[in-house]
């Protein structure tokens, strides 16, 4: 074979193999890409949970912003139904008032093989958690555990305004503040009145006379 058409040959299993690589890294990039969605109230993430080490189970995660829950659940593939729901009360889990304006996103990570853990973020009050998905203490349904619960923004105290100057001797009536003066001006030194001096001649006053 002419060594012209074994190059040809082989620079086309190149390029196929190229194509191939792409298509396939296109579909895989598009199925992760559907791994979560939101819809008005709701948010929801796919990802593994590992509750039979021989089978592998897809989990799903609901976030249900109007009855304030986190729910989860898993598949079961050979009856092809869900393992009943599991549940998280978000307004104690981060400290939500009722009708307080809040606003969750939530993903889904990889930890190990056949199990992923799922981060919430709730940006009003900076706090992050993290959750998975496994069977119960006695080996049946399914339960949420918390593992991590933080901070993503730092807390600013509050600053404590200063304490409005006042008048000495009468609280709770401020002082007016003048620029380069005190606060309030001292009160005046009580000087005691002098008593005035008798008249000359007059009544209680007796003047001596002189020898004549």
């Amino acid at each position: 074979m002419p060594r012209a058409t074994v190059l040809v040959a082989a620079l086309a299993g190149v390029g196929v193999g190229v194509l191939i690589t792409l298509v396939n890294f296109q579909a895989a990039s598009t199925v992760n890409a559907a791994a979560s969605d939101r819809f008005q109230d709701y948010v929801i993430c796919t990802g593994a949970v590992s509750i039979n080490p021989r089978l592998q189970t897809d989990g799903v995660w609901l976030l249900d912003y109007r009855s304030g829950k986190l729910l989860g659940t898993v598949v079961d593939k050979a009856q092809g139904k869900i393992v009943g729901w599991a549940e998280v009360d978000l307004a104690a889990e981060y400290d939500v008032k009722p009708h307080q304006d809040v606003h969750f996103i939530m993903t889904t990570g990889y930890i190990t093989q056949g199990q992923s853990a799922l981060y919430v973020a709730e940006t009003s009050t900076g706090k992050f958690g993290v959750y998975t998905m496994g069977p119960g203490e006695s080996g049946s349904g399914i339960v949420i555990r918390r593992h991590d619960m933080t901070s993503f923004r730092t807390q600013v105290p509050a600053v404590q305004p200063a304490a409005a100057a006042t008048i000495p001797g009468m609280p709770g009536v401020p002082a007016a503040v003048v620029p380069g003066k005190p606060a309030f001006a001292p009160p005046a030194p009580t000087v005691p009145t002098p008593n005035p001096l008798p008249a000359l001649n007059g009544p209680g006053l007796v003047l001596p006379t002189s020898p004549k």
